[in-house]
């Protein structure tokens, strides 16, 4: 049986989302459904770059890179497009 996800977005409109568990978050915001904006997908343009409460895996080494010149002193600072969704989350842009 599959765990789902709630991914809310507090501070704006849009509605929370849920999806299941350990899914790629880029893979399932649009433009309709988040304030998120992407870019690349892929972690080097920094486009979608978000603060994220709640519990997810630590940043692999490149997107920990990018995070680093990004958003240096934003300890929960993440790039959307690199997050496996492992709980429910809130996201916010930075």
């Amino acid at each position: 049986m599959a765990e789902f996800c709630k991914i809310s977005f507090p501070g704006s409109d849009f509605v929370p989302i849920t999806l299941e568990c350990h899914q790629n978050l880029s893979e399932h915001l649009t433009i309709q459904n988040s304030p998120v904006l992407f870019g690349c997908r892929t972690g080097i343009c920094g486009t979608c770059l978000v603060e994220v409460i709640g519990d997810i895996i630590p940043p692999q080494p490149d997107e920990q890179e990018m995070l680093e010149t990004l958003a240096a002193n934003h300890p929960h600072a993440r790039l959307a497009c690199q997050l496996d969704v492992t709980g429910n989350l809130e996201i916010r842009k930075i």
